[in-house]
């Protein structure tokens, strides 16, 4: 990866196949959501490829929006979710028990190595889920078992499943970068069987020379390079590049209408108990705190609590 291609994105062609793709390198935005939170080196991988992750879906948004992925599990990670906006700003955060990654019972060494399965991590039952949500519009929501061992192949199986398009997804991290390239086929008009059988051709061609991808590949080489050197075989054009950032869309507003759910009550019984109520952003550490008089100011400006 270059100094100039950090947190970049990049669509590309192949030039006479019916093939798009999406390239992108991380670096300052994944380092910022590390830094938010102590994780552990298979964690650190695990954070790198869903930001890597929902980049690349976010290039499949053709609206205004934003696009969450989330996985909930039963196994040491309960729950990981990263969103991206159509403004490419990413963000994600973890919930997992440290005893595996710290070892239990007064052992030092983890019981969860860095390169652990995603079914390892999250457990047998797990479930991937998708979220749009369009600025204009309903929100949609797929949701899938996670039932293979990389998120790699499991984003490829929900696009096959969603969209029925054939499609590849290949995710590096290693907790100073991330990657992601994405291969997917245009959708087709109708065409004569020789034009169909010669697609199908290409796609095989091109996911067998992803196959030869490793991660340190993807990680280390710069996108044209990297296009270059797998892709020999074919004519690559590159187009738009986008610049991802790392940023948090709390605020002061949103904390509030949180705390309104909790009802009039059990905002009363908060206040007694400790004044003033301090909420934290998990996912960025913003500090929000809500003394009587605010907490008083948002009952009586609740139109629902009369």
């Amino acid at each position: 990866m270059t100094t100039a291609e950090n947190d970049l994105g990049q669509r590309f062609l192949f030039d006479d196949t019916d093939i798009r793709g999406e390239i992108l390198s991380l670096q300052d935005s994944y380092h910022q959501v590390l830094q938010n939170g102590d994780y552990p080196p298979a964690l650190q991988i695990l954070l790198g490829e869903f930001l890597a992750g929902v980049a690349l879906l976010s290039a499949t948004l053709k609206f205004d929006g934003s696009i969450s992925l989330q996985a909930v599990g039963k196994g040491p990670v309960n729950m990981i979710v990263a969103d991206c906006t159509r403004q490419s700003s990413l963000r994600a955060i973890t919930r997992f028990s440290a005893a595996p990654f710290d070892g239990e019972c007064g052992e030092t060494t983890s019981t969860v190595t860095d390169s652990a399965a995603l079914t390892s991590l999250l457990g047998s039952q797990a479930t991937l889920a998708v979220t749009i949500e369009p600025a204009q519009g309903e929100r949609y929501q797929g949701i899938v078992p996670l039932e293979r061992h990389s998120l790699s192949d499991c984003l490829s199986d929900y696009f096959h499943r969603s969209e029925q398009l054939p499609t590849r997804i290949c995710l590096s991290a290693d907790g100073r970068r991330a990657a992601g390239l994405l291969l997917q086929v245009l959708p087709l008009s109708d065409g004569t069987r020789d034009e169909w059988d010669e697609g199908e051709e290409h796609w095989r061609l091109v996911n067998t020379l992803v196959d030869t991808l490793n991660k340190q590949e993807q990680l280390e080489f710069g996108h044209e390079t990297l296009l270059r050197r797998l892709f020999y075989q074919q004519k690559v054009r590159m187009l738009a590049t986008r610049t991802f950032r790392f940023s948090c869309s709390c605020s002061r507003a949103r904390t509030a209408r949180a705390l309104l759910g909790f009802g009039a009550h059990e905002l009363q019984v908060m206040l007694e108990e400790k004044t003033p109520i301090e909420i934290t952003c998990q996912f960025c550490l913003q500090h929000y705190r809500f003394n009587k008089k605010d907490i008083e100011k948002l009952l009586n400006d609740d139109p629902t609590l009369h």
